[in-house]
């Protein structure tokens, strides 16, 4: 996974008010949470503001970073857990990150990318990819910035489920009965068939 350093400040003040005076700053309000709970058992999260300079990278990327957080001099390292955007705008309006450490899991939705030529396409069919990314649990550390998956030897009709797959060190959240990908039978590859009878 990439590494992306982002720093920011302690917000003391928080309700619509105030977040709407930190974004005419060009500012976004923040939320860390962590391994810290109150007394129902509920994470505490940690408010503070960045610039929406500093989270294009993070953001506007198909990439999937763990973040060098620094917030008033104090480092931890974080994952992007969630981001609102404006309706209209499509501004960031809120982002909530979560604290990683080297040995809690956390559940993370990776890109996947598929390699090599289908033996359904060689046969005229086309290859549809249905998922872009799937959601794997592991250590931060483990989790890589691609899942790359082989479908060379997808025939035409043939598809590729969730529960097919399997990565070392991940666990996939994403339900069994997905489909990832498949090769559908196109008018020409149909036309190839029906000659070859």
């Amino acid at each position: 996974m990439k590494s992306l350093s982002i720093s920011g400040s302690a917000r003391t003040e928080v309700g619509k008010k105030a977040t709407n005076e930190l974004r005419k700053q060009g500012l976004v309000p923040c939320c860390l949470y962590g391994e810290k709970r109150d007394e129902n058992g509920n994470p505490v999260s940690f408010a503070f503001s960045v610039t929406t300079e500093s989270l294009r990278k993070l953001v506007y990327t198909p990439d999937i970073h763990v973040v060098e957080l620094t917030i008033d001099g104090k480092a931890v390292k974080a994952v992007m857990k969630d981001i609102q955007f404006h309706p209209v705008k499509d501004t960031i309006l809120h982002v909530d990150f979560y604290e990683v450490t080297e040995t809690k899991p956390i559940v993370m939705a990776v890109p996947v990318k598929l390699e090599g030529l289908a033996d359904g396409v060689r046969a005229g069919g086309k290859l549809v990819q249905l998922q872009r990314t799937l959601k794997v649990k592991a250590v931060y550390t483990a989790i890589p910035e691609k899942l790359f998956i082989n479908v060379t030897s997808l025939g035409l009709g043939k598809s590729i489920k969730v529960g097919d797959l399997s990565f070392e060190g991940l666990e996939l959240v994403t339900v069994k009965e997905a489909l990832v990908c498949a090769v559908k039978t196109t008018r020409a590859s149909a036309a190839a068939a029906a000659a070859a009878k």
